[in-house]
């Protein structure tokens, strides 16, 4: 009897575009963000993608030191592969940016593929009334938000991290990164199976309609072929649509915080473990399995929790 195929669930736990007078549920400090990767393990995320956060306004921190105390709870606690974010905030430098994963030296780090127009704006409109800190108006009203990722940025990223044995969740937003990473595959900088994570929804980047989500899908699989591993991000009430799509033409999915605030219509989700039970209800109902961190650390080629910094 042929074995079901194994599907990785990524959960993003807090990120840096929602701020916290958004939900109150929206893991802040230390202690929460680490209690709601631990929780979206045990519903069956393989993957926690990690940001920072400032514990006394919820703004992003991309400080190393900001990541200790939940990277350690994390793994103590769990045996979920810990993936930090290279992205940050799209107003942060590259330098400050890859500073948590050159020092923690993780399993797996996000990578943004390529520079673009990041339009936070509209969610000012719809939350202004509701924010608690200035920061968050000052953020989210920026139009002028330029998300720099260029050759010599990514190129950085690339041999900073990669001698460390660190692999890589490729962001890409729209075409052109997809040929970005061809760029770097055919140099020589990057090797298969590549992790590669495409994004539908955000404004500056692609939308999230199913041409939009088949188109990308079809250029990843002219680009690579059989060699990378496909997974998807749907922003805000596109998530589960997207990760069904996903999960039903062979790819992965990714849940939680960072990229929907909602669990349905006008329901805003309570935790992370949430979504990733909704997500696996998908995949499940379509007859396949849920893949556990060894499973997926083996379809990523990923180096093992005891050969991370922390």
């Amino acid at each position: 009897m042929a074995s079901k195929r194994k599907v990785i669930i990524t959960c993003a736990v807090t990120g840096a575009i929602h701020t916290p007078s958004m939900s109150e549920h929206l893991p802040v400090t230390a202690q929460q963000i680490a209690q709601s990767a631990i929780e979206a393990a045990e519903a069956g995320a393989a993957v926690v993608h990690l940001h920072a956060r400032d514990p006394e306004d919820g703004r992003p921190d991309q400080s190393p030191e900001a990541f200790t105390p939940f990277l350690q709870v994390i793994k103590q606690r769990s045996d979920a592969v810990v993936n930090i974010t290279t992205g940050g905030a799209p107003t942060m430098s590259i330098h400050d940016r890859v500073r948590p994963a050159a020092t923690w030296k993780p399993e797996l780090a996000s990578l943004n593929m390529g520079s673009m127009n990041f339009g936070l704006f509209p969610m000012l409109t719809r939350y202004e009334a509701q924010l608690k800190h200035q920061w968050e108006r000052d953020y989210l009203g920026n139009k002028g938000i330029l998300f720099r990722n260029t050759f010599e940025d990514i190129e950085h990223i690339l041999t900073t991290l990669t001698e460390h044995g660190t692999r890589f969740e490729f962001e890409c937003y729209d075409t052109a990164h997809l040929y970005n990473l061809k760029h770097f595959h055919d140099a020589g900088l990057v090797k298969g199976p590549l992790f590669i994570q495409t994004v539908f929804g955000l404004m500056g980047g692609i939308g999230a309609h199913y041409d939009d989500v088949m188109h990308m899908k079809r250029t990843a699989d002219r680009l690579f072929g059989e060699n990378y591993r496909w997974s998807v991000l749907g922003a805000g009430k596109n998530q589960l649509p997207i990760a069904a799509i996903s999960a039903a033409l062979g790819g992965h999915v990714r849940v939680g915080l960072e990229d929907s605030l909602w669990a349905g219509p006008g329901e805003l989700a309570e935790t992370n473990a949430q979504q990733v039970v909704a997500a696996r209800q998908i995949i499940e109902g379509l007859g396949l399995e849920v893949a556990r961190p060894d499973e997926a650390r083996e379809l990523l080629a990923l180096k093992g929790a005891d050969a991370v910094g922390f």
